[in-house]
């Protein structure tokens, strides 16, 4: 039987830091109720003229040659991402021939939040099938270029970044279990207001950000990554114990405190970058796996539970041994 396996793992921030610090400048906020209601200290902003697609490729490099393999191997490329470059073509197709890949299928995925999740699901799926041989497995996004900046509810919280991976066939169990949902009962609590078929005239003006209503959001997210954590663990037949990592999306630390909880799992387990990047948004996932693997806390033969929830609402999480 074939399973996949994340061999290599890359991320790219972009150059632009602001800190709460800065934040306290331009809105009605502090550092300290930042920090004490999201758990961001820092995030980094994307310059005026960089793409969704521009940090793929500086994320997709890094991966690239972490799994010591050539780009003339990949033949699947996805990305998970709310905010492509175009409507169309898809940024996966753009990333596909910046990199110089062969043809192949190459498809963009908008899950909000969970977009990596899907994208990493959908490319085990077609290397389980031998559809893929070695998928390069993108999030990524420029969330800050869809923000109110005077909106001290939302601008406090969200950071911009990319992360990849790249998955290849395995004969032994790298991606044990993937688990997706979506209920889209809860729309209206947190999304963007325009896209291609409706008001795009208003994009970029003060009539088009992001809408949260943080509270219904919270009380959502936490009742469901904490069920869909324990039924991925549950149908994998693996023990809460068991678990080396819990890798979240990086949201808000107390979604991830919350969660983390439900699960009896200490913090000393899980892995936070909320700190350092912000809400990244399909982006954080990725990009906090390649950084704990890069500091040496999760090491190869661990058992990591990567778990995400975003707009829509979409969720998803993946059981792994890396």
């Amino acid at each position: 039987m074939t399973y996949s396996r994340i061999v290599g793992t890359g991320r790219y921030l972009p150059e632009r830091v602001m800190t709460n610090f800065d934040l306290e400048k331009i809105v009605d906020t502090s550092d300290e109720w930042i920090r004490t209601r999201t758990g961001v200290e820092r995030r980094h902003i994307v310059a005026e003229d960089q793409t969704t697609s521009d940090m793929c490729i500086e994320a997709a490099r890094v991966a690239i040659e972490d799994a010591g393999i050539d780009v003339s191997e990949i033949d699947l490329v996805i990305v998970g991402t709310t905010s492509p470059d175009l409507i169309f073509p898809n940024v996966a197709t753009i990333i596909q021939h910046k990199l110089g890949i062969s043809p192949c299928p190459a498809f963009s995925l908008e899950a909000a939040c969970t977009g990596f999740i899907y994208a990493l699901t959908t490319a085990d799926k077609f290397i389980r099938a031998g559809d893929a041989k070695c998928a390069l497995v993108l999030g990524a996004e420029c969330i800050t270029k869809l923000m109110d900046w005077s909106d001290r509810n939302t601008c406090v919280l969200f950071g911009d970044g990319a992360g990849a991976v790249i998955v290849k066939p395995s004969e032994e169990p790298g991606l044990i279990s993937c688990h997706l949902g979506a209920d889209g009962q809860y729309k209206d609590l947190l999304y963007y207001p325009v896209g291609p078929s409706r008001d795009l005239a208003k994009a970029g003006t003060d009539e088009a950000s992001i809408m949260m209503t943080g509270n219904e959001v919270f009380k959502v997210a936490v009742k469901t990554l904490g069920g869909i954590a324990a039924e991925t663990l549950e149908k994998a037949g693996v023990a809460q114990s068991e678990l080396d990592w819990l890798i979240p999306h990086q949201a808000n630390i107390r979604i991830i405190q919350a969660t983390a909880k439900r699960l009896g799992l200490p913090m000393e387990k899980v892995i936070l970058t909320v700190q350092d990047h912000g809400n990244t948004s399909a982006a954080s996932v990725p990009m906090a796996l390649d950084v704990a693997i890069r500091d040496g806390r999760v090491k190869k033969g661990q058992l990591v539970l990567m778990e995400a929830f975003g707009g829509g609402f979409t969720w998803g999480s993946v059981l792994m041994r890396l």
